[in-house]
């Protein structure tokens, strides 16, 4: 837990939540925000979709990431509905799909969490789609 939003302190957490996160065989560590919600990865941003529908959590307490905010606005646009809100850790067990952002990775698949697999285990069908759009996007930038 920590307030992502505060980019001038101590990375300790960051460090400690991603040496746990090896150490179960994950490459990221998802963290939550101080209320318990799900806020972000240790060093990206994650989204979730459930039923089409593309989750990211509400913002308070995520990094401000310019690959994040491009990736809702491709959604926006591309008229697939996006939920900026709270959500929990139970919920993402239950997504049909998941990824992360940042500016090295684009958007990087992920094909489970805490060990559970998530049905399309890597890019599913609108993950697949927004990272196309959002090639599209920086290509023509």
């Amino acid at each position: 837990m920590f307030d992502l939003r505060l980019n001038s302190h101590s990375r300790l957490n960051f460090i400690q939540a991603l040496i746990q996160a090896i150490n179960v065989g994950a490459d990221e560590a998802l963290m939550l925000d101080p209320n318990g919600f799900v806020s972000s990865c240790n060093s990206t941003n994650f989204f979730i979709v459930r039923q089409g529908e593309l989750w990211t959590s509400s913002g308070r307490y995520c990094f401000n990431g310019i690959t994040r905010a491009t990736v809702i606005q491709l959604a926006k646009q591309a008229g697939i509905a996006v939920r900026e809100d709270d959500f929990t850790l139970a919920e993402t067990y239950t997504a049909d799909e998941a990824f992360v952002t940042g500016t090295l990775g684009g958007l990087t698949p992920v094909a489970a969490i805490d060990g559970r697999p998530l049905p399309t285990q890597g890019m599913g069908a609108l993950t697949q789609r927004l990272a196309a759009l959002y090639q599209g996007y920086i290509s023509a930038a």
